[in-house]
This record gives C-alpha cells, structure tokens and sequence, in this order.
C-alpha cells in the first residue's frame, strides 16, 4: 500500500552519520525537525553495528513523521566488536526487521509518495552495492585494478568485514540487488517522479574528485550510469564519498548529503544546515 504525507512537510536527508563517534552521536542528538510533518531520508553509514543503527534511527523516528533508510557499507560489516555475527544477506534482513519495527521505511518496504501541495515525489531508498567497475583508469579486469589499490595501500575495509553471503561475492550480490531493484522501479511508471536514494553514487563523475582514485571501484556500478535518464527522476540522493556536494548530471540533480567522520567536518564545523533539504 502506498504511503502518503497528510500534510504538508519537508522532505530532508543526510547521509554517514557514523555515531560511533561521540562527537557524531552529539551532532545526531540535536538534529530536530523543522515541523511535526517532516520527513528524513537516511542514506546509510549510520554506523557499524546494529546497536548503534537501532538508536539512532529509533531516536529519528520518534521525531520525525517518517524516515526512510538504506544501507551503506557500514551497516553491512560484521565487525569483531559487534555481538550481532550475522553477515551478508542474513545481516541485511537482520536490519530491515529491525527497522520494520522501529516504523522505519528500507528497501524492501512500499517506496513511499512525499506530498507538499501539488509536488509529489515518490522516495525509492535502494541497495546495490558496487562490483568493480568502477576501476582504476588503463585497468582491464577487477584483479589488475585490485592490484594497483593495494600497491598504493588504499584498499576499502569492505575486503575483510563486509561478506556477500550466501552469494558468492560482492559483485553477485550487486547484480542481483541492480536486476531486482531495475524490475520494481520499471513497474514504478513514470507518473510520479522519482528520488532514488542510494549510498553508493549512481554514476561515476562524483569520483573523479576523490584524492585517492583508487578508492572508486569500491564507489557503484557502471550498471545504474543510466538510470536518471531511462527513468523519470527529480533527484539523486546518496552518501559514501564524504564529499558533500551538489551537481548535475544530464539535467538530473544528485545530491551528497554525507556527514563524515570528526576529522573531515571538525576543521571547519558542522554542515550548515546539517541536513540537505530535497523537496
């Protein structure tokens, strides 16, 4: 069943909010919104272990009329310290579960249609992961890429904590997550216009700035570099590169509503406002 806002709010996001930092938790703690109708988007990273995910969007939820939540890596590790061992797929569902019963939207919910006078935005928080293809320029396989990450020792913690089980491997995780999620935003129809929100960007160009380029094959999947145009989206959302940034890509927004670790924002303070208003 579709969900609608009854009255009029605005509709904001953030992304990578890491509340395993105190100094994160404290920016979460004072995050309010602006009316009772207000909805939130939270495009993953919330933090590493599922405690830690549960109360802060928990927290969220007690304020904000609706909020809807995806995945970043973060949430997908199975790190030592979290009593929770599940991994891959089973941790996944472990957190979609836990957010069902928070009253919290995922990506296996309902995608739900933001209303504000005559503007309607139907929200569409997503998983698909990444599977190499975004590889260091001259490369021609995942291996040879692979490779000139580790030589100059910048390699995702991905390859020791997140685990794609039962698939395979993290790229069979990703192309079944981008088949499944293609077939139910096709059946979408294009009478109201899209906010597909994903952690991982959905195009390659928002990497190109990164100062580590090798960083980028763990960043998507040349899989979606077309699914702002072939489907009728207002806005991109997601998070991930702690680059927070607008631009346009096709007459398309997308739109980097990450927070960061303390060390990124602390030198120049907080962003300002802490949350990116979408709608």
């Amino acid at each position: 069943m579709e969900a609608s806002a009854g009255s009029v709010g605005g509709l904001y996001a953030i992304s990578d909010l890491h509340v395993g930092y105190e100094e994160n938790r404290r920016l979460i703690e004072r995050i309010h919104p602006r009316s009772r109708a207000d909805w939130l988007i939270v495009a993953g990273d919330v933090a590493d272990t599922v405690a830690d995910v549960e109360w802060t969007l928990g927290l969220l939820r007690e304020r904000f009329a609706k909020v809807i939540w995806c995945p970043g890596n973060h949430e997908l590790w199975t790190p030592a310290r979290d009593p929770v061992r599940l991994r891959g797929v089973a941790r996944y569902e472990h957190l979609v579960d836990t957010c069902r019963k928070l009253g919290v939207l995922t990506p296996e919910d309902s995608y739900p249609v933001w209303r504000a006078g005559s503007t309607a935005l139907r929200i569409a928080p997503l998983l698909l992961l990444y599977d190499y293809t975004f590889r260091v320029a001259g490369t021609d396989d995942k291996e040879e890429s692979l490779a000139l990450a580790y030589e100059a020792g910048v390699v995702c913690t991905d390859e020791r904590l997140l685990h794609p089980d039962p698939y395979p491997s993290r790229e069979a995780w990703c192309r079944a997550r981008v088949a499944l999620t293609e077939r139910r935003l096709a059946a979408c129809g294009s009478d109201v216009p899209l906010v597909l929100v994903n952690h991982w960007p959905l195009v390659r160009e928002p990497t190109e700035v990164l100062y580590h380029p090798e960083f980028a094959q763990w960043c998507g999947t040349v899989l979606t570099a077309d699914w702002h145009r072939r489907f009728n989206v207002a806005v991109a959302v997601y998070g991930h590169l702690h680059i927070r940034r607008s631009t346009v890509y096709d007459g398309v927004p997308f739109e980097e509503v990450s927070l960061g670790y303390p060390r990124e924002w602390q030198p120049a303070g907080p962003p300002t406002p802490l949350l990116r208003r979408i709608g």
